[in-house]
């Protein structure tokens, strides 16, 4: 029992009629495996899962935020399609081999695009590791666990676009507290120094002894403001 990989692998034809019962199965969005027994195809079953709300939020809270996302899967370009429009996402590849998953990667990268890469399974891992940003689900297999950079507590897709506002939010905390430091000691140290002594503008070395110390206290107490991030999924789509 297979897909169509299986079918090319043995050089099988779909019977027209069989093909005429299972059209209605792929159209809807539904997986078809064809059972073969002789090298002669014998019938076939439909295998379907039902899309969760969850993912349809994610992937529309990304694009708000301007990510493009783009799916990876070894279905049929038919089903693969089917729920692609469904979600709303904007790339497909299908029909992909496990083992070729890192190649889609590549060739997303090879575009000029920063890649950041979604997986639970050990095939998985490769593309994970091949990405900018390999993100595991929780509950997904050790193996793709190890292979990527950040992972996920459950299995919530939205719990992707949390990652995105945590990563948005430490980078402005990064830049602000930039500022704050390079400002101090930019103005402090020079004034110290006696750069601007002529026209009678001067501080003490102790004064700016303290100001730095102030500098430090303002970027630490700023950092703490990150805590203030709310990171539920729920609730960050919410604010959307």
């Amino acid at each position: 029992m297979g897909g169509p990989n299986l079918l090319d692998a043995e050089q099988l034809q779909v019977p027209p009629e069989l093909a005429e019962q299972t059209r209605p199965w792929a159209e809807r969005g539904a997986s078809v495996l064809h059972i073969v027994r002789g090298h002669r195809i014998i019938g076939a079953v439909a295998v379907e899962d039902e899309v969760r709300p969850e993912s349809r939020q994610a992937v529309a809270a990304l694009q708000e935020r301007g990510i493009r996302v783009a799916m990876i899967t070894g279905d049929a370009q038919q089903v693969a399609d089917a729920v692609a429009a469904e979600l709303g996402i904007d790339e497909v590849f299908a029909q992909v081999l496990p083992q070729d998953k890192d190649k889609k990667v590549a060739e997303l990268q090879s575009r000029g695009l920063k890649v950041a890469m979604v997986g639970d399974g050990v095939n998985d891992s490769p593309a994970l590791a091949r990405a900018e940003v390999g993100i595991a689900i929780g509950a997904g297999t050790d193996v793709a666990v190890e292979s990527a950079g950040v992972v996920l507590a459950g299995n919530d897709p939205r719990a992707v676009v949390s990652m995105v506002e945590l990563s948005r939010a430490s980078y402005r905390k990064m830049m602000q507290n930039l500022v704050w430091a390079t400002g101090y000691n930019v103005i402090a140290v020079p004034l110290a120094a006696g750069v601007l002594a002529f026209a009678g503008v001067a501080i003490s070395p102790a004064v700016a002894a303290i100001l730095m110390s102030v500098s430090t206290v303002v970027v630490a107490a700023n950092a703490q403001l990150l805590r203030r991030v709310r990171l539920d999924p729920a609730a960050v789509l919410a604010q959307s």
